[in-house]
């Protein structure tokens, strides 16, 4: 009797430990077989209740996105387009300033291969994805999916499952025609279509609807530069005076305007076509993409601000201008063409510079916003030739056309710094972190400013004796602006523009500039050898084994942290539970913090590489092997995850995951720290 107690004692022991290893997600692959080459690759996840992953597309600087990894695509197949994926939804983050894209109870992911190798039987894929909870988990699944014969006919769907609950899944490919015992087992998978799902239809809709507006605004900016303003009185002269009637010089001013949104809304359909609808939605977290746009913004910038112009070859304007003669709808078109060559030195930074937002936003987002931007600039073309007595409201023209021009180009300017800096977010190379980015901003907006109060002047300025009163309002607007910056650089999370600037947690110091809370200076500290300054000046390590030597030679006990860079509760303890004096006196004097982040991509050097005993996981990054110490040693995946060790590494408390009751997480801190044997 006493051994059978003995042994269910152990049985619930291990069950008690096991039952760390989360894995809130499981899987099942299918296989849809779309032609004789070419095959969609289905994945469908299942989420725990009040778990959540994120989606491919789940902008930087927030959480993990899910990642597809295809490993034997190399002279065997090809990738049809981006990895597609079921509806998500969008949850701003108040840790980490972004709006995150989220999956709650299942998600599904359609990857369509064409097959170049016809003796290809399987294909491997990898994903990586984080789901969250109160804990946040760093996982990876591999699939070896196996492939119908390609000579099964297209109308035929292959289907296979496999529910995931280990590192390695292996898919069985059981066909519809071929009747076997465990035929039962097969599954049809209905494709989901995206745009049943109306949460991401609405996000989709207003994300459009914002471009349109955008557009239309930025067109209207257009037409009060130095090369379209004048025009309008010239053009509309030209049709009330060359019709032979009222209503003929209407009709032509209407086809005109509509000239004009088809021209604009065709160099739209042109990128949209170049680059493909889906392949644009990634160039938002392409570095070179990201890298050109900033490069172009500035040529833009400095264009509208007098440096030089950006003009089409004259030949181009000479010949279109010689079609326009030829009269009717032709000639009428090739008037609107003209009108976009010889306005091309003020209109293409505006235009450049909306296709390339719109680019970034994915989908007919380039058409959309073009169709916007040339309303605003047809519009008024054709009301003035419908209301030829409005002309005389018209401003004249003047100086201030040239202010309007070099006031986008400060926009422009700013604006390119953004590209820049998710190129910088996506590489992690903290050369534009959040206080360099805000200085930047504020040296651009504070130097509009004192272009608008008249205090410096530009090459095609005209003369000024005076400002006139809406650009002294303009100027005092822009200046409570920059104002409004300055703060940014001590740590406030100005929200006015919160999405522009990188993450508070992407900077150089917790507390901006001033390096530390209150009046200490944090940074005159001489640190061990090893370690950083962590969250609040905290003296932390990312080395377990030089963050335990140092711990043996100071003898305090270890205060072991399994974290990510990505996990939205470890901030949370960060931010609430450690910053509170009576804890973070704690962490500062008593012990001594190793931080292990299981999502640092960072690669170890071959030599150092292996495969996990406990998982069969290769480990290749950093990351990979501080999860895996973390599975191996405390049967745990989840973080944030703390123990509390002695200097040989005994564990001297029961270890906890997310504890946000600040008195609960001192308690236990204390609990732990009192064990230790000086």
């Amino acid at each position: 009797m006493r051994k059978l107690s003995a042994l269910l004692v152990l049985f619930f022991v291990f069950l008690s430990a096991q039952a760390q290893i989360l894995n809130p997600v499981s899987w099942k692959t299918s296989v849809e077989k779309k032609s004789d080459t070419e095959v969609v690759l289905i994945f469908d996840a299942v989420i725990e209740h009040e778990w959540h992953m994120f989606s491919q597309f789940t902008p930087e600087g927030g959480s993990s996105p899910s990642v597809f990894n295809f490993k034997n695509a190399k002279g065997n197949y090809e990738l049809v387009g981006k990895t597609k994926e079921s509806p998500y939804k969008k949850v701003y983050s108040d840790i980490f300033e972004v709006d995150e894209y989220m999956f709650e109870n299942k998600a599904q992911f359609r990857q369509t291969i064409k097959v170049t190798n016809p003796n290809l039987k399987s294909v491997s894929v990898t994903v990586e994805y984080q789901v969250c909870k109160e804990a946040c988990i760093q996982q990876d699944k591999t699939f070896d999916i196996k492939l119908p014969a390609l000579s099964v006919k297209p109308s035929e769907v292959v289907a296979a499952t496999a529910v995931v609950d280990t590192a390695l899944a292996v898919t069985e490919v059981k066909t519809d025609s071929v009747p076997t015992s465990e035929s039962k087992e097969t599954a049809i998978t209905t494709p989901v279509a995206e745009n049943e799902h109306p949460a991401k239809k609405k996000a989709e809709e207003k994300g459009v609807f914002m471009i349109f507006i955008l557009a239309f605004f930025s067109g209207f900016a257009a037409l009060l530069t130095p090369c379209v303003f004048p025009m309008i009185p010239m053009t509309v002269s030209f049709f009330t005076k060359q019709s032979k009637t009222k209503a003929q010089g209407v009709k032509n001013a209407i086809i005109y305007g509509i000239s004009i949104i088809f021209i604009y809304v065709l160099l739209g359909s042109l990128v949209t076509a170049i680059f493909g609808a889906d392949a644009l939605n990634a160039l938002s977290t392409n570095v070179w993409f990201n890298l050109i746009f900033f490069v172009l913004l500035v040529i833009f910038a400095a264009s509208f601000l007098g440096a030089f112009e950006i003009m089409l070859p004259n030949s181009w304007a000479n010949k279109v201008d010689r079609q326009a003669d030829r009269g009717g709808i032709i000639g009428i078109l090739f008037m609107a063409l003209a009108l976009a060559i010889v306005s091309f030195s003020c209109t293409g930074p505006i235009v450049g510079t909306l296709l390339v937002e719109a680019a970034s936003k994915g989908g007919f987002a380039p058409i959309i916003g073009m169709l916007g931007f040339s309303m605003a600039l047809a519009l008024p073309f054709m009301l003035f030739a419908m209301f030829p007595g409005w002309l005389n409201s018209l401003p004249k023209s003047g100086g201030w056309l040239n202010t309007v021009k070099v006031f986008l180009g400060f926009l422009e300017l700013a604006l390119a710094f953004k590209f820049l800096s998710n190129a910088d977010l996506v590489l992690q190379m903290h050369l534009l972190e959040r206080e360099i980015f805000l200085a930047i901003w504020i040296v651009i907006f504070g130097t509009l400013a004192f272009y608008l109060f008249g205090k410096i002047t530009l090459p095609h300025d005209s003369p000024l004796s005076h400002i006139s009163v809406g650009r002294l309002l303009l100027g005092l607007l822009v200046l409570s602006f920059t104002i409004y910056l300055i703060p940014g650089l001590w740590g406030a999370p100005l929200k006015l523009i919160s999405g522009f600037p990188p993450p508070m947690t992407y900077s150089e110091s917790p507390y901006g500039l001033s390096g530390s809370k209150g009046n200490g200076n944090a940074t005159a500290q001489i640190l061990p050898n090893g370690a950083h300054l962590g969250a609040h000046d905290i003296v932390a390590f990312e080395d377990y084994e030089k963050g335990m030597a140092y711990a043996k030679s100071v003898n305090k006990p270890v205060l072991l942290d399994f974290t990510g860079f990505a996990c939205v509760n470890c901030r949370k303890m960060e931010d609430f539970v450690w910053s509170k004096p009576e804890v973070l006196s704690i962490l500062k004097e008593k012990v001594v913090l190793i931080s292990l982040y299981v999502d640092d991509k960072r690669e170890l050097p071959k030599n150092e590489q292996y495969t996990s005993k406990e998982t069969g996981k290769e480990i290749i990054t950093v990351g990979n092997k501080w999860s895996d110490f973390q599975i191996t040693k405390y049967k745990a995946n989840a973080q944030p995850y703390y123990i509390v060790l002695d200097t040989e590494a005994n564990s001297l408390s029961e270890p906890v995951g997310y504890t946000p009751d600040v008195t609960e997480y001192k308690k236990w801190l204390e609990d732990g720290i009192a064990k230790f044997k000086k």
